[in-house]
């Protein structure tokens, strides 16, 4: 039988285990009259099916305290107390951390880093190793655990790590060599501050082609040696994630589910759940054949009438700008009513929380993937406390 997923090793954060058990007893009744705000949008009567969503008895079954509920964490400059209650009050029991590295070009085999402690306004203290250690110790007395997530950041106008290929061999081997250095160090780090878990990399979709195998597992046997937790590694939804060879090296296959479920604006919940379906399919076939459990290293929605065509795309990219928090809302449901009881399905993790982020903060926040203060915070409460 399989571990639980991202297992404390023995020693950490026992001071936080009863905490954990409490939190993960409270009911979702003692949290929905914090979330009126609801109500409000959906005040209109077509939304009247969302609204009894927002109260339906859950879907998911028997409560699970080994399943990840989980949030993508935005470092920040600094990090509170404060600004980790709201998780707590939606049930949430780990973070990913993301720090960056940055490559110049795709075909650019270079990584620069940058880990220290930002000097004036260069990066972010949160970023940086210091920022990351303290957040993780942070969060674990409330406990909460941290996966450590980091990611390449690439330069160009609509750029993204599954852009990244080199045009040799030659640098294809130097690249390699500096994602080693790159992943090796963060391997160093969540061994020495004890991490929960740590994410090898993400949506690297050309350097993960089947060519790349060989490469992948001499990383990993290298990775398996600085750091002794749990690992997993995070595959674009679209083709990454069926190509991979080396997930048998690793304890969980990571997927980002950025799923499309739907073309249609404002879709019903419905059409929403009709979306999924396919998906669901190829998914529980697939892991039947890997033999690995599953688990959402990303997954989440912008606050637009199209958000469940095209979920990977921010919102700046589109050609809409109207705010649609009940069309994120339904998606949300829809998520949890088609995945929250598969039994593939270790968890998942939201993109994205931004810390101390107030009900009248930028707009630019409030309009992007969180659902913070909005409906789909609700949604994601009442599923995450079951």
């Amino acid at each position: 039988m399989m571990p639980g997923f991202f297992s404390v090793r023995r020693g950490w954060v026992l001071a936080g285990v009863g905490l954990v058990l409490a939190l993960l007893g409270w009911g979702a009744s003692s949290f929905l009259p914090q979330h009126n705000r609801a109500a409000n949008v959906l005040s209109d009567p077509s939304e009247a099916a969302l609204a009894q969503s927002l109260i339906a008895p859950s879907l998911a079954g028997p409560f699970d305290s080994t399943r990840l509920r989980g949030m993508s964490w935005v470092g920040g400059d600094s990090v509170t107390e404060a600004e980790l209650e709201p998780l707590l009050r939606d049930h949430i029991t780990w973070i990913a951390q993301m720090p960056f590295g940055w490559q110049a070009g795709a075909t650019e085999p270079g990584i620069r880093t940058n880990t220290a402690r930002p000097v004036g306004r260069r990066g972010l203290w949160g970023e940086s190793d210091a920022g990351l250690v303290y957040t993780a110790q942070l969060a674990r007395r409330y406990g909460i655990r941290t996966l450590l997530k980091p990611h390449l950041w690439v330069r160009g106008r609509a750029a993204w790590p599954g852009d990244i290929k080199m045009t040799s061999k030659a640098d294809w081997d130097a690249w390699f060599a500096n994602y080693s250095a790159f992943i090796l160090h963060y391997a160093a780090l969540a061994e020495s501050a004890h991490f929960d878990g740590l994410c090898i990399g993400t949506e690297l979709l050309h350097a993960t082609e089947p060519a790349h195998e060989k490469a992948w597992r001499g990383l990993i046997k290298q990775i398996r040696k600085v750091y002794h937790g749990p690992l997993t590694y995070a595959a674009n939804w679209a083709v990454e994630y069926q190509q991979i060879r080396f997930w048998d090296a690793l304890d969980y296959v990571g997927i980002q589910a950025y799923f499309p479920i739907s073309t249609a604006a404002s879709p019903p919940l419905d059409t929403l759940l009709r979306g999924w379906q396919p998906h669901l399919r190829a998914l529980a076939a697939w892991q039947k054949k890997i033999k690995k459990p599953i688990v959402f290293t990303e997954v989440g929605y912008k606050t637009t009438p199209d958000a469940a065509a095209r979920p990977w795309e921010w919102p700046e990219r589109l050609a809409t700008a109207t705010p649609d928090e009940a069309t994120q809302a339904r998606c949300y449901e829809a998520l949890f009513r088609a995945t929250w009881g598969q039994p593939w399905l270790k968890g998942m993790f939201i993109w994205k929380w931004y810390p101390g982020l107030a009900a009248d903060g930028p707009a630019r926040r409030h309009a992007d993937f969180t659902p913070q203060h909005k409906p789909a915070e609700t949604v994601l409460a009442r599923w995450y406390g079951q």
